[in-house]
C-alpha cells in the first residue's frame, strides 16, 4: 500500500495485490467489490476486470490495482511509486468485515482479504 496522495492527484493511497491467476484476481475483485459495496464503499466501473490480467478499482481516495504475478512484475507499479511512503497495510485501522453470503463458501481471495 503507497501512500500517494502529495505525488499523484488520482487519489490518495494505491493498495497493489498479487492474485496467483486470472480467477483469483477476479476473485479478490469481486470479493472487494462486495464486502466494500455492503459497507457503503462504491468504484467506478472496473478497469481491467474482463480479462483479469490487472484490475482497478477506483474509490476515489484509494485506488486498488489487482494483478497476475506476471503483470505486476512487466508494469513494475512498485518502482513507478517508490518514492510514495510504503505503508504497511496490516497496521491499517480498518472497520470489522461484516459476514457476506459467500462466507458460507469461502472464495479463492478471501483468506488475503481477513488475513
Amino acid at each position: 500500500m503507497y501512500k500517494v496522495a502529495d505525488y499523484l492527484q488520482v487519489g490518495d493511497y494505491f493498495v497493489v495485490v498479487t492474485g496467483t491467476s486470472r480467477p483469483h484476481v477476479k476473485a479478490l475483485h469481486q470479493e472487494l467489490h462486495v464486502r466494500l459495496k455492503k459497507m457503503g464503499e462504491l468504484h467506478g466501473k472496473p478497469e481491467g476486470a474482463d480479462m483479469g490480467w490487472w484490475v482497478i478499482l477506483d474509490y476515489g481516495t484509494v485506488i486498488v490495482h489487482a494483478l497476475q504475478p506476471e503483470a505486476r512484475e512487466y508494469y513494475d507499479l512498485d518502482r513507478l511509486y517508490s518514492e510514495c511512503p510504503e505503508l504497511d497495510w496490516r497496521e491499517v485501522n480498518l472497520p470489522p468485515l461484516e459476514s457476506t453470503d459467500t462466507d458460507s463458501a469461502v472464495s479463492p481471495g478471501a483468506e488475503a482479504l481477513e488475513a
